[in-house]
């Protein structure tokens, strides 16, 4: 069985993995998602993407009809069930189905556990699980009527691991990983596949910021943590590459699974 990198470096010739396939991204128009969008469209996807920023989404959609993509965009604040609503509505319409979701979205908020209030709470809960729960509730409905599709939810190393001023992050994102667990268990009979992807550190603008302000509060993770946990930081198509393997038939017989995109990290304790 060919690795990643060496599907992505196939013939022309050869069949794209997504070929005629509709997959909607939410968060897609920027970091990750970003990369997920211009992968899922070179393997021949109609990539649909929902977003908070219009201003990204725009971006996203010239970016990619200059490569000879199209992609259908709408802005969504997908903490909201009106958008969630009128988003998939917007996305079924021009595409006719969803046989992929990747449900990306999501934000960090970096605070000692003791000065986090409820407003920090709920704004983390509702950007990264109520999202997520409402776009993936939505979308199983309509994958179960047309016979399956693929799942994969974006997590963490912190769904698995605590870390020290992000202990509502780590919260939200364990939960966006018993969310993928529990689709997977209760709707494979019914042809559908749910995974998650849970990178560490990545380079992105989340990412950096998340570096930043964890180095504002006394930590190294520029100096020294960063290379001894994960080596390096992920680049952003490097988590993409992971939610695209999850996604296609070459993980067909992957299901309810958290591949972790962290070097080693999760394991090495």
């Amino acid at each position: 069985m060919p690795g990643i990198q060496e599907i992505g470096a196939r013939g022309a010739g050869a069949k794209r993995r997504f070929e005629g396939k509709s997959v909607l991204i939410t968060g897609g128009a920027g970091g990750m998602g970003l990369a997920a969008s211009r992968m899922f469209a070179a393997e021949g996807a109609r990539v649909s993407v929902l977003d908070l920023s219009a201003e990204a989404g725009t971006a996203m959609q010239t970016e990619l009809a200059k490569d000879g993509h199209k992609s259908f965009f709408k802005q969504a604040d997908l903490s909201q069930q009106d958008d969630v609503e009128a988003g998939i509505e917007a996305v079924l319409a021009k595409q006719g189905q969803i046989d992929v979701l990747f449900n990306h979205a999501g934000t960090i908020i970096v605070k000692a556990f003791h000065e986090t209030d409820e407003a920090d709470y709920d704004r983390l809960m509702d950007i990264n699980v109520k999202s997520a729960f409402m776009v993936t509730r939505r979308v199983v409905p309509h994958m179960v009527t047309q016979g399956g599709g693929s799942i994969v939810i974006t997590g963490s190393i912190g769904s698995g691991k605590a870390f020290t001023y992000e202990s509502l992050y780590c919260m939200s994102k364990a939960a966006c990983l018993m969310l993928s667990n529990s689709i997977a268990v209760e709707y494979r009979d019914q042809g559908i596949r749910c995974n998650a992807v849970c990178p560490g550190f990545v380079k992105t603008a989340h990412g950096l910021r998340e570096i930043d302000e964890l180095d504002g509060l006394g930590q190294e993770w520029q100096d020294g943590d960063l290379a001894a946990t994960q080596g390096r930081i992920c680049e952003p198509h490097e988590v993409a590459a992971a939610a695209l393997f999850l996604a296609s038939d070459e993980a067909s017989f992957i299901n309810g699974s958290a591949l972790y995109v962290d070097n080693g990290w999760y394991v090495k304790g």
